[in-house]
C-alpha cells in the first residue's frame, strides 16, 4: 500500500456501473491518518485529522485519475447541480449544505460515508451521473427521489439510469430503537428488523431499494456492488496493514476476531475494511475517517 518513495496508496475498489461509467470505493486502507481514524479518512470535518485527510484525498485522485467533487452533507433532500456552479465558485462546492450530486460534464462526484448508505448513479445514453447520501432521515427526506429528477433536470432519462448501492450498516447491526423503527417502517414497509443486539432496527439498502423502484428505476439497471466487494474483502483479508489496523484502532478484536464473526461484507460495522461511526461508538471513541464512494466518466478498460 505505499509507493517506490513510501507513500501511502489508498486501497480503492471499483465498479463499472454503465459504459463509460464508473464506481469507486474508498477503504480504511493506505493512507496517512493515524489508527484512530482509520489511516484512509477522506473528510477533512473530522476534527483533528484535516491536514491528513487533504493528502488522502489527493493520494485517491492519484489512484482514480479524477479530483472528486463533494458537499457538505446534513441529512437533508437536497441537490447540487455541480455543472452548474461557475467556474471560480467551484472550490466551494464542497461547502454548499446537500445530499446529492449530479453532473452532466463527466465531473466525478462522490459522498462520505461511515455507515450510511452511497448509492451512485448514471445515464450513459445521455451522459449524467449523481450521488447521493443516503442516511436514515435523508431516506425519509426523499434524497433518492430529488436526485433522480435532478438527473432528470439536466437531461437523464429514468429509463437509462443505472445505479449501485455502496456498503453501508446493514439491517441486522443498525439498531434505532422501536419509535425511530416504526415510522421509518411506516414510510418503507418491510425495512423495520430485529438486531443481533437485540433491539428495533432499519434495513437502509431494503429502503433505498424501494426509493429507486419508487423514482422509476428498473431492477434490471441495477448494478450489485457487493461480488466485487466480496473479492476485494478475501484478497484483502491477509493485508497486513488491515491486521495492524485493527490491533490499533481501539475498536475491538483483532482481525482473527473479527473476520470469524463477520458475516455481511457489505456491513461497515461489520467488515474492519470501512469507516463504522457505530463501531467506534460501541467502542467508546469519540473519532473515526470516512470512506468516499464516489462516480465519474471513466474511458478505461473495464473490470
Amino acid at each position: 500500500m505505499t509507493d517506490e518513495q513510501i507513500q501511502p496508496i489508498p486501497a480503492v475498489i471499483p465498479v463499472d456501473l454503465a459504459d463509460g461509467y464508473r464506481v469507486w470505493y474508498s477503504t480504511r486502507l493506505g493512507g496517512y491518518s493515524s489508527a484512530a481514524y482509520g489511516h484512509a479518512n477522506m473528510s477533512e470535518r473530522q476534527a483533528g485529522d484535516e491536514q491528513n485527510a487533504r493528502k488522502n484525498r489527493e493520494a485517491l485522485h492519484e489512484v482514480i485519475g479524477t479530483s472528486v467533487h463533494t458537499i457538505h452533507q446534513v441529512h437533508s433532500g437536497e441537490v447540487v447541480l455541480v455543472d452548474e456552479v461557475a467556474d471560480e465558485d467551484r472550490a466551494s462546492i464542497s461547502e454548499l449544505e446537500a445530499d446529492g450530486m449530479v453532473s452532466a460534464a463527466g465531473e466525478a462526484v462522490g459522498v462520505f460515508a461511515a455507515d450510511c448508505l452511497p448509492v451512485l448513479l448514471a445515464d450513459p445514453v445521455n451522459h449524467v451521473h449523481a450521488a447521493a447520501h443516503c442516511g436514515r432521515r435523508g431516506l425519509m427526506n426523499d434524497i433518492i427521489g430529488q436526485t433522480v429528477a435532478a438527473m432528470e433536470f439536466k437531461g437523464a432519462e429514468r429509463e437509462h439510469i443505472r445505479a449501485t448501492l455502496g456498503p453501508c450498516i446493514c439491517g441486522q447491526c443498525y439498531e434505532v430503537g422501536s419509535e425511530v423503527a416504526m415510522e421509518f417502517e411506516a414510510r418503507f414497509p418491510g425495512t423495520a428488523t430485529i438486531t443481533r443486539f437485540g433491539g428495533a432496527g432499519i434495513d437502509l439498502e431494503k429502503a433505498a431499494l424501494l426509493a429507486l423502484k419508487e423514482a422509476g428505476i428498473q431492477p434490471k439497471h441495477l448494478v450489485d456492488s457487493l461480488p466485487r466487494i466480496a473479492a476485494a474483502t478475501e484478497y484483502l483479508a491477509p493485508d497486513e496493514e488491515l491486521h495492524e489496523l485493527c490491533a490499533n484502532d481501539g475498536e475491538g478484536g483483532s482481525f482473527e476476531e473479527r473476520f470469524e464473526q463477520l458475516q455481511n461484507v457489505m456491513c461497515t460495522l461489520e467488515n474492519p475494511l470501512w469507516h463504522s461511526h457505530r463501531r467506534a461508538t460501541l467502542a467508546g471513541k469519540t473519532q473515526e475517517g470516512r470512506q468516499l464512494a464516489s462516480v465519474g466518466a471513466y474511458t478505461g478498460e473495464a473490470y
